[in-house]
């Protein structure tokens, strides 16, 4: 076998692969981040291999210090990858035959469909781990945001046209609950992705005794009771990729959460708005205009999004026409898996760290939330108290606001006379309505953005996500 022949390759082929079709087929400038999941799921199966004979006690220490040498090489950025042996897997192994002698026997009942199949898993539960420890960071965020200002209030809005007042922290707290659910799908997600596949072979197991429940427990394939997690189908094991896809669906709704907050954080810094200040250190200026000051770390957040929609569409797309078992398309899946890990991981961090440095204007909000007709619907509520049927509250109501249109008034500065001449049911306690602090005292339903409610959640959560 020529040294640079791929060990895939030798015996059965007479010619060497050209160096276009070499570099086309390379994975290595992409999936040597497996590297660490690579090297454990390969001592695990060498332990295996000396359980049922196959490695002797010498040979097994010999390919494990030959692995953790390999590992610190290429930990310390001193291991030279060759794309020649196209993958992380050929290449460890190839160095490690090198090194060992032994390491020749490593392969045994081994093909790199299940192997890359264990590699990909690994690498996906830790990186959900993080991502689930970033997410919890901004939940935090949100809260403390939401604790240092829970006094002020803001409009709410539909249609982004001003609702009804809530308090700024309501409007936090609605993150925290979204990122929850993203949470949620993660850790299901995870729990697809903790089963072993190592012993599926190419598409048909092996012949040899392999214990497969030992080697899911030395890399902790377990479920919460401590049960052993194993793929049951060996020609689904090497071929599935659904739970690279359910992960890029959750970073999919998880990248949508982001872009939404980050559209409200744009929103809200801008001069129409001027709710808030962000940081100068994650904002930038323009080219031209110097008074600029951008919200680009909210407008990346937002358009990266885009990307982690397409990673999702690429994967789907990649999979749809695929026969059983493995092709060769799945290595495609990889740099999909990885940007949409790394996007979304990103931009939760930075988030965090840009909503902590974010400074209120108080008297802007208060300006906002003053404006009466945000009591609109208080207005018919309290017709409707007076035994109004609400559907001719409404109506009444809004006669009012086009009466307080026509004449240039605010709601709360129309008199008693001009609103009985709307409809005599209001009496003189009308203008109780437009009391901001007591209506928001009064909406205290299980949910609802009212003063004590809001305090209730904001401890809620803290407690929670402490």
């Amino acid at each position: 076998m020529n040294k640079k022949t791929p060990v895939s390759r030798s015996g059965r082929f007479a010619h060497e692969v050209s160096a276009d079709v070499a570099q086309f087929t390379e994975s290595i400038s992409f999936d040597w981040r497996l590297w660490r999941h690579d090297i454990l799921g390969s001592m695990a199966h060498a332990e295996m291999l000396h359980k049922i004979g196959v490695l002797k006690k010498n040979e097994l220490i010999a390919i494990v210090r030959g692995l953790d040498q390999i590992g610190k090489e290429i930990k310390a950025g001193k291991f030279k990858w060759n794309s020649a042996l196209e993958d992380v897997h050929m290449n460890i192994e190839a160095e490690l035959t090198k090194r060992v002698p032994a390491g020749a026997k490593l392969h045994t009942a081994r093909s790199r469909n299940d192997q890359v199949a264990l590699d990909v898993r690994m690498w996906l539960r830790d990186e959900i781990t993080l991502l689930l420890g970033e997410i919890a960071n901004l939940q935090r965020a949100l809260v403390s945001f939401g604790e240092k200002n829970s006094d002020v209030l803001i409009p709410g809005y539909t249609h982004l046209q001003r609702a009804q007042p809530v308090y700024l922290a309501h409007h936090l707290l609605a993150y925290v609950e979204m990122l929850e659910r993203d949470c949620e799908r993660l850790w299901d997600c995870h729990s697809r992705v903790n089963v072993c596949p190592l012993g599926s072979g190419a598409i048909a197991g092996s012949t040899l005794p392999l214990k497969r429940e030992l080697v899911a427990k030395l890399l902790n394939f377990v479920d919460a009771d401590g049960k052993v997690q194993l793929t049951q189908n060996s020609m689904d094991a090497v071929s599935d990729r659904d739970f690279t896809v359910e992960f890029c669906a959750a970073g999919a709704l998880l990248a949508v959460h982001l872009s939404r907050l980050a559209e409200d954080v744009i929103l809200w810094a801008g001069a129409e708005f001027n709710f808030i200040k962000i940081a100068d250190a994650y904002t930038t200026g323009s080219s031209l205009m110097p008074q600029k000051k951008n919200p680009d770390i909210a407008e990346l957040t937002r358009g990266k999004t885009g990307r982690v929609f397409g990673n999702l569409m690429s994967l789907l797309t990649l999979l749809k026409g695929l026969p059983m078992t493995y092709n060769r398309d799945l290595q495609e899946d990889k740099e999909r898996l990885f940007d949409t890990a790394d996007t979304v991981r990103a931009s939760t961090r930075i988030f965090s760290a840009m909503l902590r440095n974010v400074k209120i204007n108080r008297a802007a909000c208060a300006a906002a939330a003053s404006d009466p007709a945000l009591l609109a619907t208080d207005l018919a509520d309290y017709l409707v108290k007076r035994g109004m049927p609400f559907r001719q509250a409404h109506h009444v109501v809004g006669v009012v606001v086009a009466l307080a249109e026509k004449t240039g008034k605010p709601l709360n500065r129309l008199t008693l006379t001009e609103l009985q001449s709307v409809n005599n049911t209001f009496g003189r306690d009308v203008l109780g309505v437009f009391n901001l602090k007591k209506a928001m005292a009064k909406r205290n339903l299980t949910g609802a953005p009212g003063t004590k409610e809001v305090v209730k959640q904001l401890a809620r959560w803290r407690e929670q996500l402490s």
